[in-house]
C-alpha cells in the first residue's frame, strides 16, 4: 500500500509496522533477536509491527537494525534554504515561523474610534 495523505494516521502506523516485519523477515531475524540488537523491548517491536503509537527512539533504533536509516533520510530529507530565502536572511538562520497574514483584514492603520 502506498503511504498517501488521504490515509488515517493508524492506516499509516499499521503499514509502517507491516514493512518493519517484511524488512526483519526479509534479514531472518526473530523479534526477540531484532527487539535485543535494537535495544527495545520484544513487546514494543510486537506494538510497532502491530501499527501501535511508540517512542520515536524505538523506531530508530529499529531502523538502524534494519539498515533503512537511510530511507528515513530520504523519507525526511534536509531542509534548504532557496536563493530568495538566502537573500533575505543575509547569512542569518531563519529560527521562528512568521504567521501567515489575514487577506481579509484592511491594510488601514489602526485608529482610535473617535478621530472623525
Amino acid at each position: 500500500m502506498k503511504i498517501t495523505k488521504q490515509l488515517s494516521d493508524e492506516a499509516i502506523l499499521a503499514e509502517v509496522g507491516a514493512r518493519i516485519t517484511h524488512h526483519r523477515l526479509r534479514l531472518h531475524l526473530t523479534q526477540v533477536k531484532l527487539a535485543e540488537l535494537a535495544g527495545v523491548g520484544k513487546r514494543t517491536l510486537e506494538r510497532v509491527e502491530a501499527g501501535a503509537s511508540t517512542q520515536m527512539v524505538s523506531v530508530v533504533r529499529i531502523f538502524r537494525v534494519l539498515e533503512l536509516l537511510s530511507s528515513l533520510d530520504i523519507a525526511i530529507p534536509e531542509a534548504q534554504a532557496g536563493p530568495m530565502d538566502l537573500l533575505k536572511l543575509k547569512g542569518k538562520t531563519r529560527r521562528r515561523a512568521s504567521a501567515k497574514k489575514d487577506s481579509d483584514q484592511p491594510n488601514d492603520t489602526w485608529q482610535w474610534g473617535d478621530e472623525s
